[in-house]
């Protein structure tokens, strides 16, 4: 960011999305930053809307109430503002800001048009309004709101570039309006043409697995256009959804599915059909039908298209008859491609995460075709595209192709919910920069819509849970706070629904499934609302929650009766806990994790109400909290602070909930060190212990259990995926084994973002950029210099403007270290360099020069204590590999068993699995060269 030389207000906006200022409500909240030099004071800032009237407000707008008369439907405004300092002076008036009031005043009365008769379950249609326009229209606007999803055309130009419009939310509940301003598309005084494309997207899509899957929402799309003109003298005349509308289920897209694919056939294209004077006299009449409940502007970014992606490669296929495409990245979008052939030909292509044998690897997908079809019409230089489906993929085959298939000819088109980025991390191993890109690329993937697990199976759906654990990363990395505050209007509607239960996908739709009422999951309600206030200073989102999080932490109360213990029902638990043969089945009791989260839901209630200044209500969750937090501690803890789960996850929880007593908090820390270091500091944690093992580590004191956990690369670890070519997180930790073959489940995804949950470590602790106050009104700075790295980079752009911090070793003194740190303007910085008192600064840039203490290894060997062996960088994988090198069944097995506890030597253990003295020879110098 470039410090300005005078004070100004730059970024003005209203509501929550930053691509346009649309007022999705009366009172949209407003926010601006300010850029001025570091020793300049802001006092207060001035707004003035429409350059008339002026109000004073907050000098640093985050989300600030709106501050005139509300709005009404359909208005046009500019807003400015400008900044006031103590000392008087004032900054120049910012960029205005036009601001469109999109929301409808009254009842949405525009019906559905459907076709009367359709021939197919889901089937797409093509729907057209000719109409004349005076010359007196001055503003246009198009509300479209859909069961399904909408392509729409004015006069045969596309009204905007959003993709799968309006995207996809709890329909039964809330039925979203897709705005656009079309003035520039209208053709005043001639007549117009309205063209809309529809296909049933998410609305009538199957959910469930195998047989049990089934259409939730309905069986055949429809569509509520509504094109408002607004003349000169202020009247609004409005173009309805009628009889005077016709509508083709002819049209190019045969069939559409966002598990199945589109298949296009162009020889069914009719041509012209969305300019003024076609011939639409053999289409059909629509059918009308009611709304049902009125359609709701999302204040949030739409799917768009992001970027696209040239093939990579194109490896050896055993099928003579296809071609493969290597797009070098796993990603989430479709394939653009241009063909010449002769009519009638079928382009089919196919998309998968991974290759087996020289094959799609189309098992993982389940029921998911991911397959496009397109059916050539003889036309030269045709660009293909899908309409209304999207594909989580790296490869593609491609069968059909006429004539010699040139891969530049093909692009990824790659597709998400368009969330600005704002986070950045790299450091000088590449392979945790790689790491965090595989988040990024992960998480962007997900959110198409709204927040989902995976987006290439029979799945694609919204797991709370998963989104509750990546929540602090999403926020580390994208402006996500529009995205993931529409997608809690869902939560809360769907948790209404049910008594304060909130289901464990939202939207719900796996009948009996998605029901559950799981701990990890449904606190996405208390602790999503809890990460948007922190990090994005949204008090409105977290005080319109405030319901649900009371609502959802009674009825964890319920399900726990008077001993506050949540130990009844059906729990995931620490889901995919690697140790565990089953998901569910972790290591860690399931009746600890839910009174862990239990006592922690209570508190962020009791938090967020005391925010709200209601402190009775504030004091009784808060006494709820430690009631639940008492009953934990005489039920699972000790004495002497060992868990009654003796795992990881149990120890995490505990430690990073704050649920034990201080005086055990150190000897938890220490057998949670213990334990990852028995097991050869390998993941041991599923998707509710993972997000926090490197935290509870680090704020004890077990700085260097926390390295080596970091840095492992055996399987299971963060890094060991990179070693299989993974370009995206995965659903499991060896979603891909180590020699090469998929996991054997029918329940693995190469882009799942939950284990992702460490992007957040990434930057508050080996960047050492924090938000200590909501809005980041304060930082903290604390990096963990880590022993293995040179140095690390991270940046945000927070509500307040960007703040950075880089670290970097001397290159001759080990010990010395080099911090230099960007705070924004209006903020404070408390920094804590380790080796003097935590001190604050003040906004602008900043140096210092640090000490750490240099670790120093010993030498080993195989007659070396097996706990030394285990804290020595690479030791365990070096013996590992050593053995595979000899017999995988042998390493299979040593690795099973080997528990790198102190007392004993390597050269034991490895006799215990009859390893030749040769081989232990060789592990012997491998060590050996490790500390050398």
């Amino acid at each position: 960011m470039t410090v300005a030389n005078e004070p100004r207000i730059v970024g003005l906006r209203v509501g929550r999305r930053r691509d346009l200022s649309v007022a999705a409500s009366p009172r949209p909240p407003v926010s601006w930053l300010v850029e001025a030099p570091a020793a300049w004071e802001a006092t207060r800032a001035e707004l003035r809307i429409d350059g008339g009237t002026t109000v004073a407000a907050r000098p640093y707008g985050i989300l600030e109430d709106w501050p005139f008369a509300p709005l009404r439907a359909g208005a046009a405004h500019r807003l400015e503002a400008r900044v006031i300092g103590v000392d008087g002076t004032a900054s120049a008036w910012s960029e205005p800001c036009e601001i469109r009031a999109g929301f409808s005043s009254g009842t949405w009365a525009a019906p559905f048009l459907h076709l009367a008769g359709p021939r197919r379950t889901a089937q797409p249609f093509l729907a057209r309004r000719e109409f004349s326009v005076a010359d007196t229209v001055v503003a246009a606007e198009l509300q479209v709101a859909t069961h399904g999803v909408h392509h729409a055309r004015l006069n045969g130009v596309e009204v905007d570039d959003a993709v799968l419009s309006p995207g996809w939310t709890a329909y039964q509940h809330r039925l979203p309006l897709h705005l656009t301003d079309v003035t520039a598309l209208v053709r005043a005084g001639a007549t117009n043409t309205l063209a809309v494309e529809v296909a049933g997207g998410w609305y009538t899509e199957a959910y469930g697995f195998g047989e049990t899957a089934e259409r939730f929402y309905g069986d055949q799309p429809a569509v509520a256009p509504l094109l408002r003109l607004r003349h000169r003298d202020g009247h609004v005349e409005e173009i309805r959804p009628d009889d005077r509308w016709r509508l083709s289920g002819d049209g190019e897209l045969v069939s559409s599915g966002i598990y199945a694919g589109d298949e296009i056939d162009l020889r069914r294209r009719p041509h012209g059909w969305e300019a003024a004077g076609f011939d639409d006299a053999a289409w059909e009449t629509p059918a009308l039908s009611e709304p049902g409940r009125q359609p709701e502007v999302i204040d949030a970014e739409p799917v768009r298209r992001i970027r696209p992606l040239p093939v990579a490669a194109t490896p050896e296929s055993d099928d003579p008859e296809c071609v493969l495409l290597d797009f070098g990245q796993n990603l989430v979008g479709r394939v653009r491609f241009r063909v010449s052939g002769p009519a009638g030909t079928r382009v089919v292509l196919r998309h998968a995460e991974v290759l087996e044998g020289g094959r799609l690897s189309t098992r993982p997908l389940r029921a998911a075709a991911a397959t496009d079809t397109f059916v050539l019409d003889g036309a030269a230089d045709t660009v293909c595209e899908p309409r209304f489906t999207f594909h989580g993929f790296r490869y593609v085959e491609v069968t059909g192709y006429p004539g010699e298939l040139d891969p530049a000819d093909f692009t990824a088109v790659v597709l998400h919910t368009d969330l600005r980025r704002t986070g950045w991390f790299s450091c000088s191993d590449e392979r945790l920069t790689r790491l965090h890109e595989n988040i990024v690329w992960s998480f962007a993937g997900n959110a198409l819509a709204l927040p989902t697990d995976c987006p290439q199976r029979d799945e694609r759906l919204g797991w709370t849970g998963d989104a509750q654990v990546f929540a602090p990363t999403a926020a580390s990395l994208f402006d996500a706070d529009a995205f993931f505050a529409s997608w809690l209007e869902d939560v809360a509607a769907e948790q209404r629904a049910r008594g304060g239960r909130v289901p464990t996908v939202v939207p719900q739709t796996l009948g009996r499934l998605g029901e559950t009422m799981a701990a990890g999951w449904g606190d996405a309600v208390t602790v999503i609302p809890t990460v948007l206030h922190e990090r994005f200073g949204d008090q409105r989102v977290l005080e319109r929650m405030t319901d649900a999080m009371r609502a959802w932490v009674d009825a964890v109360a319920d399900a726990a009766g008077p001993e506050r213990l949540w130990e009844r029902g059906f729990q995931y638990g620490d889901w995919l806990d690697p140790t565990s043969a089953r998901p569910d089945k972790a290591k860690t009791d399931p009746g600890l994790i839910a009174t862990a989260y239990f006592a922690r839901s209570a508190r962020l209630t009791a938090d967020a109400l005391a925010r709200s200044d209601d402190a009775s209500a504030a004091g009784r969750y808060a006494a709820l909290a430690a009631e639940v937090r008492d009953a934990f501690v005489a039920s699972y803890v000790t004495p002497r602070g060992r868990l009654a789960s003796d795992a990881p996850t149990a120890y995490a929880l505990a430690l990073e909930f704050d649920l034990l007593p201080v005086s055990l908090r150190s000897a938890a820390a220490e057998r949670l060190a213990f334990l990852l270091r028995a097991g050869g500091y390998r993941m041991a944690t599923g998707f509710l212990g993972t997000p926090l093992v490197l935290d509870a580590l680090l704020s004890n004191g077990q700085e260097w259990a926390a390295e080596r956990l970091l840095l492992q690369t055996m399987c299971p670890s963060w890094l060991y995926p990179l070693s299989q070519g993974a370009t995206t997180m995965w659903e499991r930790w060896d979603a891909v084994r180590p020699d090469g073959s998929l996991h054997p489940s029918g329940m693995t995804s190469l882009n799942h973002y939950a284990l992702g949950s460490v992007g957040d470590v990434l930057h508050r602790r080996v960047g050492g950029l924090a938000c200590a106050e909501p809005g980041w009104a304060q930082v903290r700075i604390q990096p963990w210099f880590v022993s293995a790295l040179e140095h690390a980079d991270v940046a945000h752009d927070t509500p307040r403007g960007r703040a950075s911090v880089s670290w970097e070793r001397d290159a001759d003194i080990r010990g010395q270290i080099r911090v230099r740190a960007q705070v924004p303007h209006g903020v404070t910085a408390i920094v804590d360099l380790g080796d003097r008192a935590p001190f604050p600064v003040g906004a602008g840039t900043h140096t210092w020069d640090a000490t750490t203490p240099v670790r120093t290894l010993a030498p080993i060997g195989v007659d070396s204590d097996l706990a030394l062996i285990a804290d020595t960088p690479d030791a365990c994988a070096v013996v590992s590999r050593s053995i595979a090198g000899h017999s995988p069944e042998m390493a299979a097995e040593f690795d099973a068993y080997i528990r790198w506890v102190p007392g004993s030597r390597l050269r034991d253990e490895l006799a215990a699995v009859s390893a030749p003295d040769a081989l232990v020879t060789c592990i012997d110098g491998a060590l050996a060269a490790l500390t050398h």
